[in-house]
């Protein structure tokens, strides 16, 4: 569905230009997203990289692990389908530690792994199982304690005072969460069996 509405709005866009007579800008602008994509696309493999490699050095290391076990309790309650034990419980914490300290690039290779372990877990079936959905929404609203690239992007673009915006970070950060874990556990309880939610079938990857 993604993709068919990413081709409207290109096609949109061409015919818009080409009827206003804008062709010129059309064409600059198709040539200019081609170098920031290919820019864009070396930068996220060098994050990617950097940091599945760490997140292997964590694993070898024992961090992992040791992350895995402090979280146990708040895993129980959010995540009940996952194993005592079970790998997706290291990816999970890294993913979360990195979403805590603002790294969004940092956080999407271990967001990746992490939903790929919890993928397995459900038997990769085409259907989101709870654990899955609740980490998306923990993942895509977490708590940020300190938003390291939005304020490295306040402070190239010249604001006098970049860590100015993290107290309001905190708060938007912290409720945002919280009722995405209310929701999603609202919505949980509809499920007979806690592993498998009754979530419409999307293609994970």
């Amino acid at each position: 569905m993604l993709n068919i509405i990413w081709v409207i709005m290109i096609f949109a866009g061409v015919v818009c230009g080409l009827l206003t007579g804008r062709t010129k800008e059309v064409s600059d602008a198709i040539l200019a997203s081609c170098g920031s994509a290919v820019n864009l696309a070396i930068t996220m493999l060098g994050a990617m990289c950097l940091w599945s490699g760490l997140m292997k050095v964590a694993q070898r290391a024992g961090i992992v692990d040791s992350l895995a076990k402090l979280l146990k309790g708040v895993f129980k309650f959010l995540f009940p389908g996952i194993p005592k034990g079970h790998s997706a419980n290291g990816a999970i914490a890294m993913s979360i530690s990195a979403d805590l300290l603002g790294l969004g690039n940092a956080a999407t290779p271990l967001g990746i792994l992490a939903m790929k372990e919890l993928s397995d877990i459900n038997g990769n079936s085409p259907t989101a199982s709870n654990a899955m959905v609740m980490f998306a929404v923990v993942n895509a609203a977490c708590i940020q304690l300190i938003p390291a690239t939005v304020l490295v992007i306040r402070q190239q673009a010249g604001s006098l005072d970049p860590t100015s915006i993290i107290p309001t970070v905190w708060v938007a950060s912290l409720f945002s969460t919280l009722s995405g874990i209310v929701v999603a556990k609202l919505l949980e309880k509809r499920s007979k069996d806690p592993a498998h939610a009754l979530y419409h079938p999307v293609k994970l990857f």
